[in-house]
């Protein structure tokens, strides 16, 4: 079963509903009263104008706005809506989507789902902004900047959660783990890294995946897997066991009960290496049980690489990084804008793969391509007038045109390098995918069968 209709439909209906955003803009006071601004077609045209791309943001945002049947309003007189109130309904809009990508339900296939409720990863993105920013959101150099930290949820396929500083903050201090976070997996790069997260993720029930540091001088207690030359003390250097080939690197994977950091911050954990090829060994620290062997550890961290497609999403086909506005409340509801818009994107991407359903068997070979979330991004941008009055219908109409659409994503959507280059997601979820033939060999098989 593929993409329907109704799939789509009650993906954007969920997320830019009418009354909840005519609510939303009275509470904010966008909307106190009759005046020529239609703030429905005005949030819905901010979010679908995120993945168009004709021009500035803004500028996209009022073409749409007044294509879709928006009064006629001058330039400089729409530029000016874009206040605090505007931004709250935006950030309004932002929570209701939120809450709906919660609510989906996860697609977390063996390993990922056997120890874990879902796996997040955490990582932040870097917007530059117009000079006229600096003092409001400084950036690491001479210049505006504002950093998007973002909470990414792998069975949903899409953001659990973000918010906004200067660019010049450090990643570290923007997260920080609580009771929201037990029963959950953690993947994050070494920006976040520290002995306090790994006491953290303790304290509060989190696996975890992360990379050990070069600065982390950890101590070996036990090796449960690896090869030796020779016996060893327990709490010996893992760098001493390494440079003295103790501890050998032979292509055999490692597994060992390290403690790193000393005193009341030291902290136990486990310590697997995988043999890289073209690379000595890659290293990584991890709360999960010893039944989770160390390639599987490794193949856990690749996953982390979806967030990093989550910011090229972002800005790449939501044009997050074009933001042109010179206050910080335009700024911050584009933001809102261009985020909404990627998760509608990555939420309809979910959908269509919770309808594929696992293969039918184990490695069976896929032969339809899968949908990605940036080329259905791009897919919505060239569709964006056709959503837009679609969102307007009601009855037998809206139904038509909601299937002609989900028509249009799925055919525009889907992943053009899915044999080349499969998904690690769509590995763990037990496809096997044969490599497509070179273009110069179909021709000649072509030209032999006639």
């Amino acid at each position: 079963m593929g993409l329907s209709g109704q799939d789509v439909r009650e993906i954007f209906e969920s997320a830019l509903p009418d009354e909840a955003i005519r609510d939303l803009a009275k509470a904010t006071g966008f909307v106190q009263r009759e005046r020529k601004r239609d703030v429905v077609r005005l949030i819905r045209a901010m979010v679908i104008a995120a993945s168009t791309g004709y021009g500035g943001r803004q500028a996209d945002v009022l073409r749409l706005y007044v294509d879709n049947g928006g009064e006629e309003v001058v330039r400089g007189g729409f530029y000016s809506w874009f206040g605090p109130a505007l931004e709250k309904t935006m950030e309004g809009v932002a929570i209701r989507m939120l809450d709906f990508v919660r609510r989906q339900p996860t697609d977390l296939p063996g390993v990922l789902g056997a120890h874990v409720q879902d796996w997040h990863i955490v990582d932040s993105t870097t917007v530059q902004l117009d000079d006229e920013l600096k003092s409001l959101y400084p950036g690491t150099g001479d210049y505006a900047a504002v950093k998007v930290h973002k909470r990414f949820s792998v069975g949903r396929g899409t953001l659990w959660g973000y918010h906004v500083s200067p660019a010049r903050d450090h990643d570290s201090v923007h997260l920080q783990l609580d009771e929201s976070w037990r029963g959950l997996g953690l993947l994050a790069d070494l920006g976040y890294a520290s002995l306090k997260l790994i006491a953290d993720c303790e304290c509060f029930g989190v696996h975890f995946v992360i990379r050990l540091k070069d600065n982390w001088k950890p101590k070996v207690e036990a090796v449960s897997r690896g090869k030796f030359a020779k016996t060893f003390f327990a709490g010996t250097d893992l760098d001493a066991l390494l440079d003295d080939e103790v501890l050998l690197l032979d292509g055999t994977a490692i597994d060992a009960r390290v403690v790193i950091g000393q005193g009341k911050k030291a902290v136990t954990c486990r310590l697997v290496g995988v043999p890289i090829p073209g690379a000595a060994y890659r290293f990584y620290l991890t709360s999960l049980p010893c039944r989770v062997g160390p390639l599987q550890i490794g193949e856990l961290y690749r996953i982390r690489w979806e967030i990093e497609s989550d910011n090229k999403l972002d800005k790449s086909c939501n044009h997050l990084d074009e933001i042109g506005a010179r206050t910080g409340p335009a700024v911050r509801a584009l933001i809102h804008a261009s985020l909404v818009s990627s998760m509608l994107a990555c939420s309809v991407v979910a959908r269509h793969r919770l309808n594929e359903a696992p293969p039918p068997e184990k490695n069976a070979q896929r032969t339809a391509p899968p949908l990605h979330p940036q080329t259905l991004a791009r897919a919505m941008g060239s569709a964006a007038m056709s959503i837009a009055a679609a969102l307007e219908l009601t009855g037998v109409e809206a139904e038509r045109d909601w299937a002609r659409i989900a028509k249009y994503l799925s055919h525009l959507g889907f992943d053009p390098n899915w044999r080349r280059r499969p998904s690690v997601l769509d590995q763990h979820r037990g496809w096997t995918i044969s490599p497509a033939r070179p273009r110069a060999e179909k021709q000649s098989a072509t030209r032999v069968a006639k």
